[in-house]
C-alpha cells in the first residue's frame, strides 16, 4: 500500500443534489478508505454546507457541447484533463448520490494503470441473445490523473464535439463516448461484479415477487448504485404509484435508509 494520497472525485451542479449528498459521500469514503486520501468536489455552487475537509474546484470553462448548458452530463470526460485540479496518480470518480457500502482500497490495487469502470448493467431480456455491450457505467470509474493516456480521454472528447456530423451521440448519454475514449487511449478493465451493484438491477425482487418483498442488500457489495430510478429517496420510501408500471416498482428499503444516513 502507497503512502502517497490518492483522489477521489465528485460532481455537483445545479440544484437536484443538495451539500448534504457530497457530505455522506465523502463519510462513507472516509469510513471505507484506509489509505490517505484527496477528496475533490468539482462543482459550479457555492460551498456552502459542503464539509470543510472536502476541497472544492470548478468545472473547466465551457467546451460548448451540442445543444446543451454547461456543466452537464459530460462533465466527467473533461476531469481526463492533464493538469485538471492539480490532480495526479489514482483517482476515483464517484456519483454523488451512491452508497459506499464496504472497502474501498481494492478500488486502488486493482490492475493499476488501467482505466477501470463498471460493466453496465442491462435487463436480462436484453442479455438473452448478445454479449453484453462493452459500455461501461460511469458511477464508478478509475483513471491515472495526469497521465498522457487520461489526456488522450479528453483530447478524444474534443475531437467528438468539432464533428458536426457526430451531433446526435450529443444528445443521448456520456457514457458510450467515455468508454470509446478509454478504449481508445489504454487498456480498459470491468470492476469485479460483486463490487459494484446496481439497486435496480440486482436488489429489488423480479417482477412480480418486487411486489411483496423488499429490495435485498447483495452480499459483497461495496458500492451501491442509484442509476435512473428509483433514486435514493424514492428506494428509501418504496418506489410505487399512479405512473409507475409495475415491473418497476419496489417496496421501501429501510437498510438503504440506515446507510444513507450514517455519517
Amino acid at each position: 500500500m502507497s503512502d502517497d494520497k490518492v483522489n477521489v472525485l465528485c460532481l455537483k451542479w445545479g440544484t437536484r443534489y443538495p451539500a448534504y449528498y457530497v457530505n455522506r459521500l465523502y463519510a462513507g469514503v472516509k469510513r471505507n478508505l484506509k489509505r490517505p486520501f484527496r477528496f475533490v468536489c468539482v462543482t459550479n455552487d457555492s460551498r456552502e454546507g459542503i464539509n470543510p475537509e472536502v476541497e472544492c474546484v470548478p468545472f473547466i470553462p465551457d467546451p460548448h457541447v451540442f445543444d446543451r448548458k454547461w456543466p452537464n452530463i459530460f462533465s466527467k470526460l473533461t476531469l481526463f484533463k492533464k493538469g485538471f485540479a492539480g490532480l495526479s496518480g489514482p483517482t476515483l470518480c464517484l456519483d454523488v448520490d451512491l452508497l459506499v457500502t464496504g472497502g474501498l482500497d481494492e478500488f486502488f490495487d486493482y490492475r493499476p494503470g488501467d482505466f477501470c469502470i463498471i460493466h453496465n448493467w442491462i435487463e436480462c431480456y436484453k442479455r438473452v441473445f448478445r454479449k453484453i455491450p462493452n459500455i461501461g457505467n460511469s458511477s464508478c470509474f478509475r483513471f491515472e490523473a495526469g497521465t498522457d493516456a487520461s489526456d488522450g480521454v479528453y483530447r478524444y472528447f474534443l475531437r467528438e464535439i468539432e464533428k458536426a456530423e457526430l451531433k446526435p451521440q450529443f444528445s443521448k448519454g456520456s457514457q458510450k463516448l467515455q468508454t470509446r475514449a478509454m478504449f481508445e487511449n489504454g487498456k480498459v478493465s470491468w470492476w469485479p461484479d460483486e463490487w459494484v451493484t446496481s439497486f435496480k438491477r440486482q436488489c429489488i425482487p423480479a417482477f412480480p415477487l418486487n411486489l411483496i418483498l423488499p429490495p435485498k442488500f447483495r452480499k459483497g457489495s461495496r458500492i451501491i448504485a442509484f442509476h435512473g430510478h428509483p433514486n435514493v429517496p424514492e428506494a428509501i420510501n418504496g418506489y410505487r404509484g399512479k405512473g409507475i408500471p409495475a415491473h418497476l416498482s419496489s417496496r421501501p428499503a429501510p437498510w438503504v435508509k440506515e446507510l444513507w444516513e450514517l455519517v
